[in-house]
């Protein structure tokens, strides 16, 4: 009984693919037909076309017999007009389609030869010529027309000249329906000349992406001109507008997200002035302008101050060297600067660097009653043995939301990751709850060398063994890096970068060795130097500042130094306890005042802030004679 029905079911099996296979073999057999069909219709379509009125069309040209040409095509346009009015879609209009564009192909053909000649030979035409091209009639006339349009475009934007132009003018102005195109525009020349510097002038802006100017010239031209520039001027007007809306206004808000109100107030009150009504602009514009306040030139000094990494873990970090600050202090001591009414602003605002062979001094501008402040964050590459005896963090990160994070891995092996665990976020955070305490976004400036890591990550073989050896050197196991895991590394750096750049902090070179510079030769310079264009740079994009470790700068007409300017290195930061800038030779300098637990305690910052309401040891004192428990900064 069960072979019986094994031998049922298999032949039911059988007899269902046996089923199956016919299906998919008529199915494909169909499709094949089908193919054929369409096939068989193009070529007679193709045939059709080929050997119908084009071939007489073409003969008739070749002979002269233009009337008989003219109502062949005629014939062919009243056909296709006549189904395109019923709304007929078949194989006969199709081939109407074809034999009319091959028609006007044809006569375009002829007409682009004659052109050519004329324009770049001083061709006069032959009356063989002008037999042709007036006796076409709409063939050539409608042709003829939209090229000495296009000419007198050419013209207003300075790409033909006017002698050349007027000769072509000469030459059409008897053909046929032509002279209707080209007597007014013979008598437009003049203007159009005067219009030209103008229009020139708006079209440069406008492919520098300064579509503002470019419409504000446009407008200009629309105001004082008439006819064929007022036409031109006005179409570019709503066509740049309709370019600029969506992007620049996307612009706008985006330094509204970063806090750059008065760069999106300038930009806004621009976009308000062409697009008035529109409620979007004018919603961004206010949103702008209630951040913003009276600025004024500032001629005094600009106190800069640095810092390095934070103690993050105060556990491992409380028998530190003095060279850094807890994360609550540096805390505390924005808090003290905010309410000193200074005010951080970009280092590079105070520098044109368009020119590659001079700086340009640039007045800084600041809102009234603040006072300037660069900060700059001294040396983020994260070395093991700094990070892990000091309670630092030993990484950089994005979060969830994007924002820029520091980490460390606790005693007990869990991972810490936040904001405030560094100072690049402490300050990130600081300033969204004060955005007045940064003119028109500025964050600091971030400086990197190459030693070991970036921002903690290994990203090239050299920082591998710098790894290895400092590694061992802590007497901790080694850790192998594969090529694989160095190029996502770079990955990670380039997107924090990235961020960084976006959210109002400039990156800076440290060297890649986090070398003396002052005491290092040329050869040593120009090896450090390729070795942090080549492997970090790569990753940032073209970077102006050096902030030469220890303060040990070079003099800016030093050779060395004209090395470093060369390679697009102009903005200096050495190190002085007083607040001091100067322009050089091609180049601005900076000193830089230190901030640790060591320099609070052993110098006067009073011209800053209150450094007993600063440091751990004044405040948690205080707070235990008060009887408290030591409190999160503000």
């Amino acid at each position: 009984m069960k072979r019986t029905e094994d031998n049922i079911f298999d032949n039911y099996e059988k007899k269902s693919v046996k089923s199956a296979g016919h299906i998919i073999a008529a199915v494909i057999c169909f499709l094949i037909v089908i193919s054929m069909i369409c096939v068989v219709s193009w070529l007679n379509v193709s045939m059709e076309v080929e050997s119908g009125v084009v071939p007489e069309f073409e003969v008739a040209l070749d002979e002269g017999r233009y009337d008989d040409a003219l109502a062949l095509y005629r014939q062919v346009h009243d056909d296709v007009v006549s189904y395109d009015a019923e709304g007929t879609e078949d194989s006969e209009i199709v081939i109407r389609r074809e034999q009319m564009s091959q028609m006007e192909e044809i006569v375009n053909q002829r007409l682009l030869t004659i052109e050519d000649q004329m324009r770049n030979s001083r061709y006069i035409p032959s009356s063989a010529d002008i037999r042709f091209m007036n006796e076409m009639q709409e063939l050539t006339s409608s042709r003829l027309s939209t090229w000495l349009i296009d000419l007198s475009t050419e013209f207003l934007l300075g790409s033909i000249e006017k002698p050349d132009l007027i000769f072509i003018f000469e030459q059409l102005n008897d053909i046929g329906n032509v002279s209707a195109t080209t007597t007014p525009l013979l008598y437009e020349i003049e203007t159009i000349e005067q219009a030209r510097g103008d229009v020139q002038a708006a079209e440069s802006a406008f492919n520098e992406g300064d579509y503002i100017q470019a419409v504000q010239i446009y407008v200009g031209v629309c105001d004082n001109y008439e006819g064929f520039v007022y036409d031109f001027a006005s179409s570019r007007v709503t066509e740049i507008k309709e370019i600029m809306y969506e992007p620049m206004l996307q612009e706008g808000e985006h330094m509204l997200e970063r806090f750059r109100y008065f760069s999106a107030e300038s930009l806004l009150s621009d976009l308000a002035v062409i697009f008035p009504d529109d409620n979007r602009i004018n919603a961004d514009l206010l949103e702008a302008t209630s951040h913003t306040t009276e600025v004024v030139q500032y001629r005094g000094t600009v106190e800069v101050i640095s810092v390095r990494q934070l103690i993050a873990d105060v556990s491992r970090g409380a028998s530190n060297t003095g060279l850094y600050l807890t994360t609550d202090e540096f805390s505390r001591m924005l808090q003290e600067l905010y309410d000193n009414d200074y005010v951080l602003v970009d280092a590079e605002t105070m520098a044109d660097l368009s020119e590659d062979n001079f700086i340009t001094e640039v007045d800084l501008t600041i809102p009234a009653g603040k006072k300037p402040l660069i900060l700059v964050l001294d040396t983020f590459d994260y070395n093991v043995a700094t990070t892990y005896n000091y309670g630092l963090c030993t990484q950089l990160s994005l979060d969830e939301q994007g924002y820029v994070c520091g980490q460390y891995v606790a005693p007990d092996g869990t991972l810490v990751s936040g904001r405030e665990l560094e100072a690049i976020g402490i300050l990130d955070a600081f300033v969204e709850a004060h955005p007045d305490f940064s003119f028109d976004g500025a964050k600091g400036v971030i400086s990197i060398c190459g030693y070991e890591s970036v921002f903690g990550y290994v990203i090239s073989r050299d920082e591998a063994d710098d790894r290895s050896e400092a590694l061992a050197s802590i007497g901790r196991p080694n850790v192998e890096f594969t090529d694989s895991e160095i190029e996502n590394n770079r990955q990670t750096v380039s997107e924090i970068m990235s961020v960084l750049q976006d959210t109002g902090w400039r990156l800076a070179s440290s060297t890649y060795g986090n070398i003396n510079a002052y005491e290092s030769d040329m050869d040593t310079i120009v090896s450090d130097t390729t070795k942090w264009m080549e492997q970090i740079e790569t990753l940032i994009g073209d970077v102006h500042i050096i902030v030469y470790p220890g303060g040990n700068y070079i003099y800016g007409t030093d050779p060395r130094a004209v090395y470093l300017k060369n390679n697009g290195f102009r903005i200096f930061f050495g190190m002085g306890y007083n607040p001091y800038h100067i322009y050089g030779d091609n180049y601005l300098y900076y000193d830089r005042t230190t901030i640790s637990e060591y320099t609070l305690s052993n110098n006067d910052y009073s011209r800053l802030f209150d450094v007993t309401r600063i440091l751990d040891s004044y405040v948690n004192a205080v707070m235990a004679e008060d009887g408290e428990t030591e409190q999160e900064p503000v």
